[in-house]
């Protein structure tokens, strides 16, 4: 006869596995009617409570850890609510940390969570990331660690957009619209996440008539300053190109204001176009086309893959790609080639 499952258990219930697990710990967080519910459903299919296996996970301290670059980032702050909320779904309490792309910062973070022995460590790694401090701290406390938008190892489990899909479905669309030069403005030289929507460009615009030269391109900070001073750099060096890509949509944000600060009008002067698709993309006027990768996704992707890398330690490093979507908008719309 098959054994009875907390799998099991729950669906009886109708309720979700992590529910079902704090209702056998005791849990006062789970009202009364839904743990009777539980206990009925456990009764009725003869569920028997393992309790050396619940010894073994007495060791965890349910809870994980969180290192982020910079939270002011809109695409991170998405990232890192989802991530929370899957935690507390799973029974989990987060501790969040920002490294402010710094790695040195970044390792302390990491020793500090290893030490408050967290079950698990999401990291968004700082740019300049290696492999052997990390993997220092992981040996040492057997910590899994799983990458977030970024990566440096494939040694480590990782969850992320698909940069190169996304650089190749902006290209597309700008070699339609006519598009004959563009320039990559913002984002971390020495970032996966950059490299990547760089070779998406290049593979995008492969055999049109699209002049794409990364070399030309200028690599700044993730945010609306890096954006003002990278199109500024761009500018001020006479290129004046049809289109403008934004590494982000906050690097977006940075670009519209140093255009208009120069009379130069977003959309009808310039096209710009981004990657990420945050809330406020749509808002901007003209509203933003924009790449959008989804960081709710990828939260909860994250979650249940560290999640199973913590009951599952012996698998093989996991890789998960979110497929993003083109989203265009009047910033390439209603852009017309000079004549």
């Amino acid at each position: 006869m098959k054994k009875t499952t907390l799998d099991d258990v729950s669906r009886a219930s109708g309720v979700s596995r992590s529910t079902a697990s704090l209702v056998l710990r005791g849990s006062p967080r789970i009202p009364e009617a839904t743990a009777d519910r539980v206990r009925l459903a456990m009764a009725e299919l003869g569920y028997v409570y393992n309790r050396h296996a619940a010894n073994m996970r007495g060791s965890e301290s349910m809870t994980l850890g969180l290192i982020v670059t910079d939270i002011r980032n809109p695409y991170f702050a998405g990232l890192t609510m989802t991530i929370e909320e899957a935690a507390h779904e799973a029974g989990y309490t987060l501790f969040v940390g920002y490294s402010r792309d710094d790695v040195e910062r970044q390792y302390v973070q990491l020793e500090t969570m290893v030490q408050q022995q967290v079950d698990g460590i999401f990291l968004l790694p700082a740019t300049g990331s290696e492999l052997t401090p990390v993997c220092g701290i992981i040996d040492r406390s057997a910590v899994p660690v799983l990458q977030l938008a970024r990566y440096f190892s494939e040694e480590l489990d990782y969850v992320g957009p698909d940069n190169i899909a996304a650089g190749q479905h902006l290209a597309h669309h700008l070699a339609t619209l006519g598009v004959s030069s563009a320039v990559l403005v913002g984002g971390p030289e020495h970032s996966s996440a950059r490299g990547e929507r760089v070779k998406g460009l290049e593979t995008g615009f492969a055999g049109s008539a699209v002049s794409f030269n990364p070399t030309l391109s200028a690599a700044t900070t993730n945010n609306a300053v890096g954006g003002s001073e990278g199109i500024a750099l761009v500018l001020d060096q006479g290129i004046w190109p049809d289109c403008i890509i934004a590494y982000s949509d906050a690097v977006a944000l940075g670009i519209y204001a140093e255009l208009r600060r120069r009379n130069l009008e977003p959309g009808r002067d310039v096209s710009v176009a981004s990657f990420d698709d945050i809330a406020m993309a749509e808002l901007l006027l003209p509203p933003l086309t924009s790449v959008a990768t989804y960081p709710e996704l990828i939260g909860r992707r994250a979650a249940q893959l560290l999640l199973n890398r913590i009951r599952n330690p012996s698998l093989e490093p996991q890789r998960s790609l979110i497929e993003p979507a083109l989203k265009v908008r009047a910033s390439t719309a209603q852009w017309r080639p000079r004549t």
